[in-house]
């Protein structure tokens, strides 16, 4: 009997219908002639509590500090034990085991470490499904691999949970012991990536309350030329008195030179004009659909993940969603008219977009070489019932056609002209911009980034009709938002101080992961580390005073995103796990060395003092390895980071 473990069981409803056989639901599992399909509900297995290594463990006490297994051990969640007793029987009687787990680092893991866990030793195939449309499972089903070719990926997975454990557990109980010292009555969770989020968002709060604005004076002419008038804007020399972004902050020279420019005459000194193209937007990985679902339609990220499972598990409208990727198999091409039609088939909007779609093009979204274990989001081809589908379901759905869509669109094509003239010794400058074909640009927005400056030939004479002088004030940085977060969680390397690490972090993943980055914000948020104000992401009181207690180096983004790195390298067999670990501890001993009672203290009362009211207290989370394990039915969550 050959057996397939699913991930969950719409993926396992998906396989089996596509198996020859009756498909008999029975016991746990789906008997399809010689195939049996099974599932896991999520994780079945946990990484076991401290006190499972050592009952003294189970007391928190700083000189246990640090805990690290020499055996690692992992336990059945509360709620699956059932289900590993269905797996544990029909493994028992298969001949060959199909690892069906997603096609991504954490769904390696999850598969496996069941297969392991049973002590399975036979033949094991991996199969890799993106899509749960009954053709693309075939398809995928007639290409299945020896799943030893991916036991870089587990490992990479297996030291990713190891040491999100190991982190975890020992500085959270270094500081919410530490925090018991310094009068604080509540858990202190502390995560490798949850908190330089969390720090982040600190320090563009601090960054907003410490921000002293300042006057500045932009000074305009309105000119007129051969063939029309435009506005120009005065570009002050290096001498006048300016900010650090070139902004006049002292007006009298504004205004000694706006008297003097009524009837001037002067030339256009410098022309610069040119055609450009710029390609459509690409295909969507889930952290930019979640960037764009929440700056068009105010959604969080998580509940665009939920959707996005929903539109995938539920409806199958799309592909697997998790992931990373915005460019599409090449193999894909062919058949995209085809999924587009039965995308776009019951929406008015849809079908007016698919009428101006040129199936002869094709863009840079169609590329192998980009394309890892999962390829951008993309509609499955099954018509959307949105008589079924929630307006937001509804939104997003249409976000995924409108990015795969654009890309059977034209370029947008623009003239842009830049411009600067002299009058009176002094600069102006002016830019313009005419749209020579739209191209894909309707499908996101009519609205023009910059309005044409009239036809203008190099050396022409102005005359200034009139000027004045502006006063404007700087502004403090935005305040997060769900939008903002996750493209910084993306592009992390922009606040990393260290240009070597900048460097090195320029082209590899950010903070987490395409899969936790949603979990990670509703965590800190749940925990009272995080409010939502309107829009706004803002830290509470207690999450500044973590905050300014913990070392700057817990609460900053160069290890966790230098940890993907290393976790990708150990993925593609360029690293080692052992020596990661090993690496991991030894920076983990110098951070507990870091817990201060005095230092927790006084963060605690200057956050009460800067407030105006006491410091609330964390809600005490969950015991993420205890027996007692919420959400354990069916969650594919992994710990918290």
């Amino acid at each position: 009997m050959r057996l397939i473990i699913a991930e969950k069981p719409s993926l396992a409803r998906a396989i089996a219908d596509a198996l020859p056989g009756s498909g008999k639901r029975q016991d746990g599992a789906i008997h399809c002639g010689d195939t049996t399909v099974t599932w896991c509900l999520g994780h079945l297995l946990e990484q076991a509590a401290p006190e499972a290594y050592d009952p003294a463990d189970k007391q928190w006490r700083l000189d246990r500090l640090p805990i690290v297994p020499q055996q690692w051990k992992l336990m059945p969640r509360s709620k699956a034990r059932g289900q590993l007793a269905v797996i544990r029987k029909l493994i028992k009687q298969a001949s060959e085991v199909v690892h069906a787990g997603d096609p991504d680092r954490e769904g390696q893991l999850l598969v496996q470490e069941v297969i392991d866990y049973m002590k399975y030793r036979g033949p094991v195939q991996r199969l890799l499904i993106s899509d749960l449309n009954r053709p693309a499972v075939s398809r995928a089903l007639a290409s299945l691999r020896p799943n030893a070719e991916y036991h870089p990926l587990f490992q990479a997975a297996q030291a990713r949970a190891r040491a999100d454990w190991l982190y975890g557990i020992n500085l959270t109980r270094a500081w919410t012991l530490t925090g018991r010292q310094a009068g604080h009555d509540g858990v202190l969770s502390v995560g490798r990536v949850q908190t330089p989020v969390l720090g982040l968002i600190v320090r563009r709060d601090n960054a907003i309350r410490d921000f002293v604005p300042h006057p500045f004076y932009p000074l305009w002419v309105d000119l007129k030329v051969a063939l029309g008038q435009l506005r120009a804007w005065w570009a002050p020399k290096e001498h006048q008195p300016l900010d650090d972004q070139g902004r006049l902050i002292d007006r009298r020279p504004a205004d000694a030179l706006a008297a003097q420019l009524p009837g001037a005459s002067g030339q256009l000194t410098q022309l610069d004009q040119q055609e450009k193209r710029q390609a459509p937007p690409l295909p969507y990985s889930l952290s930019a659909l979640q960037v764009d679902a929440a700056r068009r339609h105010g959604l969080s990220a998580q509940v665009v993940l939920d959707i996005c499972q929903r539109l995938y598990e539920q409806h199958k409208l799309i592909t697997y969603p998790r992931s990373d990727c915005r460019y599409l198999p090449e193999e894909h091409l062919p058949l995209a008219q085809r999924s587009l039609s039965g995308a776009c088939q019951n929406d008015q909007a849809l079908q007016q977009w698919l009428k101006g779609a040129d199936f002869s093009l094709r863009s840079k979204a169609w590329n192998d070489k980009q394309v890892g274990a999962h390829h951008a989001i993309a509609p499955s081809g099954k018509p959307a019932d949105f008589s079924q589908l929630s307006a937001t379901e509804g939104h997003v759905f249409r976000l995924i056609v409108r990015n795969v869509m654009a890309q059977f669109y034209r370029p947008l094509r623009t003239f842009e002209v830049k411009a600067e003239f002299t009058l009176l010794e002094e600069a102006f400058r002016a830019r313009g911009q005419s749209i020579l074909d739209p191209g894909w640009k309707p499908l996101f927005t009519t609205r023009d980034e910059s309005p044409p400056l009239p036809t203008l030939t190099q050396g022409e004479a102005c005359q200034a009709l009139g000027a004045a002088v502006e006063e404007k004030e700087t502004r403090p940085p935005e305040p997060f938002t769900d939008a903002s977060l996750i493209k910084a969680m993306m592009n992390i390397g922009r606040y990393v101080d260290d240009p070597a690490v900048r460097r090195t972090l320029r082209d590899t993943d950010g903070l987490g992961t395409e899969a936790t980055r949603a979990g990670i914000i509703e965590t800190l948020v749940q925990r009272g580390y995080l409010v939502r104000k309107q829009k706004a992401l803002r830290a509470t009181k207690l999450g500044s005073a973590l905050i300014a207690a913990l070392p700057s180096a817990v609460s900053t983004p160069e290890r966790t995103a230098l940890w993907e790195q290393r976790l990708r390298a150990i993925s593609e067999q360029q690293d080692n796990a052992n020596t990661f670990q090993q690496a991991l501890l030894d920076d983990l001993r110098g951070l507990l060395s870091h817990s201060d009672a005095a230092r927790l203290r006084n963060s605690l009362q200057t956050a009460q003092g800067e407030a105006g009211g006491p410091v609330k207290r964390a809600s005490k989370p969950r015991n993420r390895y205890s027996k007692k394990k919420a959400n354990s039915k069916g969650s594919r969550k992994t710990p918290v980071q």
